[in-house]
């Protein structure tokens, strides 16, 4: 895979155009694309074209918007695209009128020059961690396509775009891991920022509470860069921090049970490596996540707030949901009175709890997902199905709880599926967290 500054690099010198990358780009998109499983729901072709020549003739006058003009990315089929339909990866709003005007972030990234190559499938409503789309279609995980593995989600189209070549990079959502789980699963990076840094007008909502809108690429580098963007900053490197001024904490509780065995082995040795460059590491336990399961037993904080989003559609549709959908909306129909606000409250406190306890240390560290991605025909079984979606969404749904910015790259171990390691920083730390990120990334490459 291909970074974006390496891109950027070849536009700059004239190695390469715009119109050439999207050409390019769609080329392996129209002819490698699976209709029955597809990574794209829908394709802007004439927008990213004629976007990609204008962006040329700029670069030739010298006004080019920013160093990542030009290049191609995919949008998760959430936001609002002018002239594409909003279909949230459901059949339900298939028959919407198409969006009038672009999502916030598409307009920051448009404007700065990047070329949206189109809408990338997800799990329907982005309401599940495993990328399953039955409407649709699912994406196999590239990283073994001959299993039929999943993607994970519910990003799933968008960390599929960038690990096929289809897209340089791709900007997703995430509430409980959703940009995350799909890039550790996949082998990429993936950024979910602090819930307030990028404006989320023009995406539809799951929770107001935990969305948060994120990239998913090649490289730390890559997030970064377009996480600048989207929040309204100056695309920059992240800073590189020192291995012997780190100091990282693992959490040894919540997160570290039903671990697979091949994610338990990356994550040692990811340890190792990291001690071994001069990083200072320490256990960590937050004691206050082990009530999280009870928290959530009818659906918790994003249950209330999706089914507010869906009461209407629910009931003129409902029979149109994906079921693994629906039951986990109606799950908030079980909870008592002043239930959510309490959940609120609770949840303010554990943050409280939490930033006092991690105080002393510059990122918290666990894997991103406990297994490797398993195949579609293992969760064909209803429980089998339940099960791995919790766990999907057990380890990095903290960060999002916490309301704080993390991070998942890929633990390089060779051999077997892709293994992620979350690093978890604090409220508003999104650079610094980046930053540690970079350095982190660059030990484990070797």
């Amino acid at each position: 895979m291909v970074t974006l500054s390496e891109l950027a690099r070849k536009l700059e010198k004239g190695e390469a155009t715009s119109l050439s990358l999207v050409t390019q780009y769609l080329e392996t998109i129209e002819n490698s694309d699976d209709p029955n499983a597809p990574v794209f729901l829908a394709l802007d072709r004439d927008r990213a074209l004629a976007d990609a020549q204008r962006v040329d003739d700029l670069r030739a006058e010298g006004k080019s918007p920013s160093p990542l003009a030009g290049i191609p990315i995919s949008i998760k089929a959430l936001f609002d695209v002018e002239g594409l339909v909003t279909t949230a990866g459901s059949t339900i709003l298939k028959s919407a009128a198409p969006a009038r005007q672009d999502a916030e972030i598409v307009k920051r990234l448009r404007a700065a020059g990047l070329i949206i190559l189109g809408h990338t499938n997800m799990t329907e409503f982005a309401y599940s961690g495993l990328g399953i789309n039955p409407h649709y279609g699912t994406p196999a995980n590239p990283a073994d396509p001959t299993t039929q593995s999943i993607p994970g989600g519910s990003s799933s189209g968008a960390a599929v775009s960038v690990a096929r070549n289809m897209a340089a990079a791709a900007i997703g959502t995430d509430t409980g891991g959703s940009c995350r789980i799909p890039a550790a699963l996949c082998g990429l990076t993936g950024f979910k920022p602090t819930a307030s840094r990028v404006p989320l007008n023009g995406a539809y909502p799951l929770s107001k509470s935990l969305d948060s809108i994120g990239p998913i690429g090649a490289s730390v580098e890559c997030c970064a860069l377009l996480d600048a963007i989207m929040a309204g900053d100056q695309p920059a490197a992240p800073d590189q921090v020192k291995p012997s001024k780190l100091k990282l904490a693992v959490l040894v509780n919540y997160v570290t049970d039903d671990v697979e065995a091949e994610v338990s082995h990356a994550f040692s040795v990811a340890i190792d490596r990291l001690a071994d460059a001069g990083v200072t590491i320490e256990e960590i336990r937050l004691e206050d996540l082990d009530r999280l399961p009870e928290l959530n037993a009818r659906g918790g904080i994003v249950a209330h707030e999706a089914l507010i989003v869906h009461q209407e559609l629910l009931a003129s549709s409902a029979e149109l949901y994906d079921p693994r959908v629906s039951v986990r909306i109606e799950k908030a129909l079980q909870q008592e009175p002043g239930e959510y606000e309490r959940l609120l409250n609770i949840r303010q406190e554990m943050i409280k709890a939490a930033n006092s306890a991690t105080a002393p240390y510059d990122a918290v560290i666990f894997p991103t997902t406990p297994f490797v991605a398993p195949t579609l025909t293992e969760l064909e079984d209803e429980q089998a199905y339940g099960r791995a979606n919790l766990l999907a969404l057990r380890n990095p749904t903290v960060a999002n709880f916490l309301d704080r910015c993390a991070i998942s790259i890929p633990i390089p171990v060779g051999g077997g599926m892709p293994v992620g390691m979350n690093l978890m920083g604090s409220h508003g730390g999104d650079r610094s967290l980046l930053g540690i990120a970079h350095s982190a990334e660059a030990i484990l490459r070797g």
